[in-house]
């Protein structure tokens, strides 16, 4: 095996590594938007009136927590399909 080849085939595996350590940052917003929800859901079952308000202000708070997980699924895309790092052998 020559030595580019050995040099892409560790950019490689590095990359698959890192793409599948990117994908751990959908943990969090899982978490977070489920412990929301119940917290939204026991607020709205204890004052009804107020659940406009309750579920405007989840919607926004869920969808700021998602971005995180989309800038993992991001990255991890990026290392897998197009990877920049395979340029600089």
């Amino acid at each position: 095996m020559e030595s580019n080849e050995m040099a892409r085939a560790i950019v490689l595996g590095a990359s698959a590594l890192g793409a599948g350590t990117a994908m751990v940052a959908g943990i969090g917003p899982g978490i977070g938007e489920g412990f929301a929800v119940g917290k939204a859901c026991e607020s709205i079952g204890r004052q009804p009136e107020s659940s406009g308000a309750v579920t405007r202000t989840m919607f926004i708070g869920c969808a700021v927590a998602e971005s995180t997980g989309i800038y993992g699924l991001l990255v991890a895309l990026l290392l897998m399909f197009a990877n920049p790092f395979i340029g600089k052998l």
